[in-house]
């Protein structure tokens, strides 16, 4: 598809125009369940289209509905909007005026994409169903979809499926990938606190050292990656932050250890937080030491449901051509919390293609990160196609005709 032409009856007037708001957005990036001007900036848009805005779900979440013929049909297509607690390098004319705040996750395309989707979608004839456009605050490790969905989301806006979509900057603009079962990674973060008792660096035998127990305790993590599950479930264990003492010469009172856990599966994941907790019970005791775990921020693997799946990978393969589209697209460890929506209804999560030609695009949180604008009518054009396809089949997936 010509990214300089017009998309599923979006011209390329409200294509520039929405170029224009996402640089608008990314210049004013905001964190997780703090992001009013893009809330109202998104409400704006939506109202100015025509819409009816249901704004203060999950304290900034907003959702806006363009009824269909049939009220007992409805699907749900989501959007992200926080950003990241990122300094930007970029010097353009667009980069964020807020210090330690960036668009590294490419959150402010998603959003222009979907309400490219909203607007053409109100200027063509009535849909055969109901779509629900929600914009979702909190992402980052806010689990916003999880509060919306707690705050009566499917309540309030009954669907039958959800689809969501990430920008890939790995992928050229004009593919995508896709496949069914797990696309995103079920993860969790955790704390861990190894309390000893300070003592001089001289002195080691009058406190109770925590320094060599933590680190024996990062190397016992890694067994559990490595030695207590199933070989063929991935998994990581990933310790990013390892923070003790304040001066050279004192043992201190305590070591404090962050990181992350990540699988495919949120049963291997529950199973190496018991492990966990099992080698600091084991530690403890063999040292006569305290040590504590935390966990916290959990999200569900992101699992795309078959049947929506080879819906969305047909609508993909029309619009951008059946070489441009990987049906089986390999899974990442990385983790998203529309796994929580899909862990109530059935629907599929895209890879769409974000990367420049020659592969030099910066990837996903890099303080150099920018969205790829010519990205936008490719990502309009999937949402509207999708919303068609959807409401062409019977009900329970068969096609029409």
């Amino acid at each position: 598809m010509d990214t300089d032409t017009c998309a599923a009856g979006v011209s390329q007037d409200p294509i520039e125009r929405l170029c224009g708001l996402r640089k608008r957005l990314h210049s004013r990036p905001e964190l997780r369940f703090e992001e009013h001007f893009t809330s109202g900036t998104i409400a704006q848009a939506l109202e100015s289209y025509g819409y009816a805005v249901e704004q203060g779900i999950a304290e900034t979440g907003l959702v806006a509905t363009l009824p269909g013929k049939d009220p007992g049909r409805a699907i749900m297509l989501r959007a992200d909007m926080d950003a990241l607690p990122i300094q930007e390098a970029n010097d353009f004319e667009h980069a964020s005026r807020h210090q330690g705040r960036m668009h590294a996750c490419g959150h402010d395309g998603h959003i222009v994409m979907l309400l490219g989707a909203a607007r053409a979608l109100k200027l063509q004839p009535q849909l055969p169903g109901t779509v629900h456009f929600v914009f979702q605050p909190g992402e980052e490790g806010g689990a916003g979809a999880k509060r919306m969905i707690d705050e009566g989301l499917f309540t309030r806006f009954p669907a039958d499926a959800v689809f969501g979509m990430h920008n890939w900057p790995a992928l050229p603009v004009g593919s995508a990938g896709i496949r069914p079962g797990p696309i995103m990674a079920a993860g969790v973060r955790f704390r861990i606190v190894v309390q000893g008792k300070g003592a001089h660096a001289a002195q080691p035998h009058l406190g109770r050292d925590p320094i060599p127990l933590a680190c024996t305790l990062v190397l016992e993590l890694q067994t559990l990656a490595a030695r207590h599950k199933n070989p063929i479930d991935p998994a990581v264990i990933s310790v990013c932050m390892l923070n003790a003492g304040h001066t050279d010469n004192v043992i201190p009172e305590s070591v404090e250890i962050r990181g992350t856990a990540r699988t495919l599966s949120t049963g291997v994941l529950e199973l190496l937080q018991r492990g966990m907790s099992n080698i600091r019970n084991g530690l403890a005791l063999a040292q006569d030491a305290s040590i504590s775990v935390e966990f916290f921020q959990f999200y569900p693997a992101t699992v795309n449901s078959t049947a929506e799946t080879r819906l969305c990978a047909q609508v993909l393969q029309d619009a951008f051509g059946a070489d441009k589209v990987d049906v089986d697209t390999p899974p990442n460890m990385t983790s998203e919390d529309f796994g929580f929506m899909l862990q109530e209804k059935p629907g599929a999560y895209i890879l769409i293609g974000n990367g420049s030609p020659g592969g030099k695009s910066h990837n996903l949180h890099h303080p150099n990160y920018d969205f790829n604008d010519t990205a936008i009518p490719h990502g309009v054009r999937y949402w509207v196609d999708l919303a068609h396809a959807y409401f062409r089949q019977a009900r329970g997936g068969q096609a029409i005709g």
